[in-house]
């Protein structure tokens, strides 16, 4: 039985025996058992089983989960269709539309993103409910980490959305002459006037895709 699938798994095989992924493991079956842990652990692999390794056109680096009821669905900045939008997606909606006049949506709900190659990845990928960061440093980062290695050796032209700090400390694991790394405050209302509004990386990313004979992400296909 897959745990993502077939290729994914070949190529996370070396992260899945890994001693601190074994051990990240058996903490998440105590967390399960005793406590409400976001996403489904169904959901958990989300964002690669949307994903294809081999389909990957963009990175979109996100911190962890969302921790409130029916946020969580194991995919980037995402909440299921009928979930309020977050603020933090809310402002990228809004850059969006300023770069490429998409009107704002009504849903939050990102599949179609990650149908068409945007690979929306938490580095922590699970999250104690109401408790933010409190799977951090159990050993998802070392996992997330590897996923982002083996992107950038197995890949060629991908571009790297790094926004705020956390996806920014992830710089040094990406090979920069073969990949496109954009950087830029974080979307969240505490930090999007810092940088992120008027970034362009959307417009950006399309152009790096289309001269390198990728086609572009619909950004308005949700």
């Amino acid at each position: 039985m897959y745990k993502i699938s077939k290729e994914w798994d070949e190529i996370l095989n070396e992260e899945f025996s890994s001693n601190s992924y074994l051990s990240l493991r058996e903490f998440l079956k105590t967390e399960y058992n005793n406590h409400t842990v976001y996403p489904s652990m169904f959901d958990i692999f989300n964002s690669m089983k949307y994903t294809a390794f081999r389909d990957i056109k963009v990175v979109l680096l996100g911190q962890d989960p969302y921790h409130n009821e029916g946020q969580a669905m194991g995919l980037s900045f995402s909440v299921p269709d009928g979930v309020d939008v977050p603020p933090s997606l809310v402002n990228m909606y809004k850059e969006l539309y300023a770069e490429m006049g998409i009107p704002v949506k009504k849903s939050g709900n990102l599949i179609g993103w990650a149908k068409q190659g945007v690979l929306l990845l938490n580095t922590v990928l699970t999250v104690r409910a109401h408790q933010a960061n409190s799977h951090k440093g159990k050993g998802w980062e070392q996992f997330t980490d590897g996923i982002i290695k083996k992107i950038s050796s197995g890949r060629e032209h991908v571009v790297f959305l790094l926004w705020g700090g956390n996806a920014r400390s992830k710089k040094p694991l990406i090979d920069g002459d073969k990949h496109l790394i954009l950087e830029c405050a974080h979307p969240s209302p505490l930090s999007a006037y810092n940088g992120f509004f008027g970034c362009g990386h959307f417009v950006k990313t399309n152009e790096y895709l289309i001269k390198h004979g990728i086609l572009p992400i619909d950004w308005s296909a949700l």
